[in-house]
């Protein structure tokens, strides 16, 4: 069954692209309410994001030095549950540090759509053709320009 699907997915997704293709014509007007950004360029450009990246690094340093000398007196089992350990610490500190810039960013986002007069925004990274690229208005928005 796993191999019969992975032989049908490309029809189903050139069936698919016709389809948008077919709509996109269809009612052209409909393209224009959907908006695109490349969210992770505006999140590594937030003015926040500088801040938050020394924190971690901080947070990283701490971390390997927690390992270098805790390691010492482990066996090797025990050495990879610190390091799991460890690494979800940073991994949580991470997602930490990049909420609150994920949602100034999201946040400056729905302001450009309600301007705009758009209907969705979806990642950049989804986007096959058409739409409108707002990231350079929700940079100026994040960046106060």
């Amino acid at each position: 069954m796993k191999i019969l699907r992975n032989k049908l997915f490309p029809v189903f997704f050139a069936v698919f692209l016709l389809l948008i293709g077919g709509a996109a014509q269809a009612a052209p007007s409909a393209a224009g309410s959907i908006g695109y950004a490349d969210f992770m360029y505006l999140i590594n450009q937030h003015p926040d994001t500088l801040q938050a990246n020394a924190q971690l690094q901080t947070e990283q340093a701490a971390a390997k030095q927690e390992y270098e000398s805790k390691a010492s007196g482990l066996n090797d089992k025990e050495k990879l549950e610190l390091d799991r350990q460890l690494g979800s610490r940073l991994e949580k500190k991470r997602l930490e540090l990049l909420k609150p810039i994920s949602d100034k960013v999201a946040a400056a986002a729905n302001e450009i759509m309600k301007e705009k007069g758009l209907t969705i925004i979806i990642s950049k990274n989804d986007v096959i053709a058409g739409g409108v690229d707002i990231t350079n208005d929700v940079l100026k928005k994040i960046s106060g320009r």
